[in-house]
């Protein structure tokens, strides 16, 4: 159960800030949006509405909470980015999920996605590392640096990416 829940591993940022770490998680998050199309296009409605592990959410579920989960990211980088002290506001993935918009088709999210994704690395690609440095606090886990948050994001994508990419896989489709 734990492979179905964490295909690519928990998320373990390393210790210390590395720019060519940095660097190839920023290109891993401009490339997502391409591989989830990818993915999921495929995918019939059948498909999409199965769990990717008991007790998990559906294909359909994954990709708009990616949608959600990375305007967060993207929105929490731009206060940290131009607000002093910045407190984000964390929110309930869960109760999310159970919105009625999680039933809309894959491809209202897979189209925000491939736009915040080209946005977000605009944003990516011009930041300093000093920039990197800078800190948010997240009242459930304390302080984050921008360079940590780009590490979690990359990993996220990747995480959810495996849950559907491994479920194709399992069922042969």
């Amino acid at each position: 159960m734990e492979n179905l829940k964490y295909p690519v591993g928990q998320d373990l940022s390393p210790e210390e800030f590395s720019a060519d770490r940095t660097n190839q998680q920023i290109e891993e998050i401009k490339s997502l949006a391409g591989k989830l199309r990818k993915a999921v296009s495929p995918l019939a409605d059948q498909q999409l509405d199965t769990a990717y592990r008991p007790g998990g959410w559906t294909v359909r579920q994954v990709v708009h909470h990616i949608a959600d989960s990375h305007i967060n990211s993207y929105i929490r980088m731009k206060w940290a980015l131009t607000e002093k002290d910045t407190t984000i506001k964390p929110y309930n993935q869960g109760a999310w999920a159970e919105l009625a918009d999680y039933e809309a088709p894959v491809e209202v999210s897979l189209d925000l996605i491939t736009s915040l994704h080209t946005r977000w690395g605009y944003l990516l690609d011009s930041l300093t590392e000093k920039q990197l440095m800078i800190e948010y606090n997240h009242p459930e886990s304390g302080k984050q640096s921008l360079w940590r948050h780009i590490d979690h994001y990359a990993w996220h994508g990747r995480h959810h990416l495996a849950h559907i990419t491994s479920l194709i896989e399992r069922k042969n489709w």
